[in-house]
């Protein structure tokens, strides 16, 4: 499992088995945001070290019966104590790393995901593999460069298929007021990087990112904005917004 092909190859074949389970099994993470790099960029192209999925918590069970199978050992300590939110198992030959989680993806905010792991038939939805990036406190280049990946190669509109869906866009920005915040911050990054000529974009490509980052936070003006929406913006990032996150040892 050295090279980023075995590693494709390897989602891809624990998501096919999966689905011959009925398990709705999809990649999130740095080769979920590949996977969607049609145009096949060359700034995006990396070495990936591990695998990220997310499973429903009601398939959890017959999950947990599946991985053993396909040759993965799980992590027993912390899944006793996690397992309703995430589990980790490993590939023992290789020492490779799975990282899953369950329902809901969790690490500085929550993005809900149980009802919607059928939009895409490999990775989680676009909408949600974009916030899953945007929703990282301290933002590296790497994470700042999945995320114009995934603006540069999918368009911003209605539905789920290659585009990032405005719709679930305006809903989880309305209901998480950190997520919201996180994110447009993490634009502004974005966008900075790219005025900077930071990365190796044309003028074309640049514009299409920056046209993208505007349609979010058009999205953003225009979604409805709770009554306790607004009472935590009026609070602003003078109280902690978002939750520390934690690596797991194995």
């Amino acid at each position: 499992m050295e090279s980023s092909l075995d590693l494709v190859q390897e989602m891809y074949r624990l998501i096919e088995a999966a689905n011959t389970r009925n398990i709705h099994l999809r990649a999130i993470g740095g080769l979920a945001v590949e996977t969607h790099n049609k145009t096949n960029h060359p700034l995006f192209k990396r070495e990936f070290a591990d695998l990220d999925f997310c499973i429903p918590l009601k398939q959890r069970r017959a999950f947990e019966a599946f991985m053993p199978e396909m040759g993965y050992t799980p992590h027993k300590q912390f899944n006793i104590l996690n397992g309703n939110q995430r589990q980790i198992y490993y590939h023992e030959p290789t020492e490779m790393k799975v990282d899953i989680f369950v329902g809901n993806f969790e690490m500085c905010h929550k993005i809900p995901l149980e009802e919607r792991l059928a939009a895409d038939p490999i990775t989680i939805p676009l909408a949600e593999l974009f916030f899953s990036k945007a929703q990282i406190i301290e933002l590296n280049r790497k994470d700042a460069l999945d995320l114009t990946s995934i603006l540069l190669n999918n368009q911003t509109g209605e539905g789920d298929e290659e585009t990032i869906n405005l719709k679930i866009v305006a809903q989880l920005g309305s209901a998480d007021w950190g997520l919201y915040k996180t994110t447009s911050i993490n634009m502004d990054k974005v966008e900075q990087m790219l005025n900077n000529n930071d990365m190796a974009l044309n003028n074309e490509e640049r514009t299409l990112v920056s046209q993208r980052i505007n349609e979010i936070r058009r999205t953003f003006s225009e979604m409805p904005k709770p009554v306790a929406w607004q009472l935590r913006d009026r609070v602003g990032t003078r109280v902690k917004w978002y939750i520390e996150v934690e690596e797991v040892q194995r």
